[in-house]
């Protein structure tokens, strides 16, 4: 069995939202309207591919479908994350997502519970995160009526903030901000409101009022973040959440560290700097913008370098 670090290409999305800054991470993009990369997934709309070792070319589908012991031999009918960059080079429509219950139910994929890690934003950028309603009836009357600067609650960010987005939480990111994205590996979305934008052909988007009444926790819940410090040789490791559908860290890497990975996999995106990971003998370099997974059974290793990385596992 394999237990090298595993180096995947990332998938590209153009959103109507999009621009150019994943340039910044080395990338070559599809179009001046990049919104997304999806840098570790194993879905119907998107797959990354294996770039390096043995299973060169696999996309990380079929890795879990036929090498399930690279993950722990852990239960699953889907690979349980999905890991995306975003720059919102314009504001997000506003947007929930159902629980898994709903999800399934209604549209036959799992609910999402997501979390964000800025990575960079301009002075003043804003989220939306959470709402004013304290009951469903209101909530549906304030949407219907249009009250969206009073229903909805905006949060200035900076860069290196974390937020932690239940599903059922009402969310949005706002223009200038590039964000690392952790969530259930599900593409289920339902807008509540989009700025009365429309698409190439001149359409609105399209809408999910109904749905998204339905699904809006009420009142608004707001996660308490308290991050964890701890340190590893040169590396502080900060773990932001553990919940039940993941568990996030940041690596800040400034010299040499040891590791060990004993769990199930864990995916690492390089957010910064340059550095190299030696296993078994072996060197691998890594810069920003590179992603990687180390498997189940990898065991201890080294990191030497400069960079930030997040991390997430189960």
């Amino acid at each position: 069995m394999s237990k090298q670090p595993l180096f995947f290409e990332p998938v590209f999305k153009e959103r109507i939202w999009g621009g150019l800054e994943l340039e910044s991470f080395g990338y070559e993009l599809p179009s001046n309207q990049t919104g997304e990369c999806w840098a570790f997934a194993a879905h119907s709309n998107g797959q990354s591919i294996v770039k390096n070792g043995e299973h060169k070319g696999v996309t990380l589908g079929e890795l879990w479908e036929n090498q399930r012991q690279l993950f722990g031999n852990i239960e699953g009918d889907r690979f349980p994350l999905l890991t995306k960059i975003l720059d919102a080079a314009q504001d997000l429509s506003v947007q929930v997502h159902p629980d898994d219950e709903y999800g399934l139910k209604h549209e036959g994929d799992l609910g999402k519970t997501e979390c964000w890690y800025i990575i960079d934003c301009v002075e003043g950028a804003e989220i939306i995160y959470g709402h004013t309603a304290k009951s469903r009836e209101e909530l549906a009357a304030m949407i219907h009526d249009g009250k969206w600067e009073e229903l909805l609650t905006r949060v200035p960010v900076k860069p290196g903030d974390f937020y932690f987005v239940p599903s059922g939480t009402i969310h949005a990111i706002g223009a200038g901000i590039v964000i690392l994205e952790t969530q259930q590996n599900s593409d289920t979305t339902y807008r509540v409101y989009d700025y009365d934008r429309k698409d190439k052909e001149g359409n609105l988007r399209e809408l999910h009022i109904e749905q998204s009444i339905a699904v809006t926790t009420v009142p608004a819940a707001k996660p308490e973040i308290k991050p964890v410090v701890n340190t590893s040789g040169d590396m502080k490791i900060t773990t932001f959440v553990k919940s039940d559908y993941f568990t996030v860290h940041k690596w800040e890497l400034a010299g040499l560290a040891k590791w060990n990975q004993d769990l199930s996999f864990q995916l690492v995106s390089v957010i910064e700097g340059t550095g190299s990971l030696i296993f078994s003998g072996e060197k691998y370099q890594f810069k920003k913008g590179d992603h990687f997974m180390l498997p189940s059974g990898m065991g201890e290793f080294e990191l030497d370098g400069v960079a930030k990385m997040i991390v997430s596992h189960l």
